[in-house]
């Protein structure tokens, strides 16, 4: 309650995969807007449809992946919420 946010909507396309990535200084929740989307958290992998929602905690790694439709994504981060926070495992454009 009353704690520092950022909000944003990740739109995730049908053939595509997000970073599979972790984050130092922040946690999230995620809402599917619109699904269905594959998600990673830690080692559990699943299917979510839209209006449902997931949390990742500080260090786990985590992950989005459409499924052959376009998803949207409400992300909500508390904690310090930088960019520059995103550690990346695995990325299929070779960002670092």
């Amino acid at each position: 309650m009353n704690e520092r946010c950022t909000v944003k909507l990740v739109y995730v396309d049908g053939d595509k995969r997000l970073s599979l990535q972790y984050h130092n200084n922040r946690s999230e929740v995620w809402k599917v807007v619109k699904g269905p989307v594959r998600v990673q958290v830690g080692e559990e992998k699943k299917l979510l449809q839209t209006g449902e929602t997931i949390n990742t905690s500080k260090r786990t790694k985590h992950r989005l992946e459409g499924t052959g439709t376009d998803a949207i994504i409400l992300e909500i981060s508390t904690g310090e919420f930088d960019e520059v926070d995103i550690v990346r495992i695995e990325d299929d454009y070779a960002r670092k």
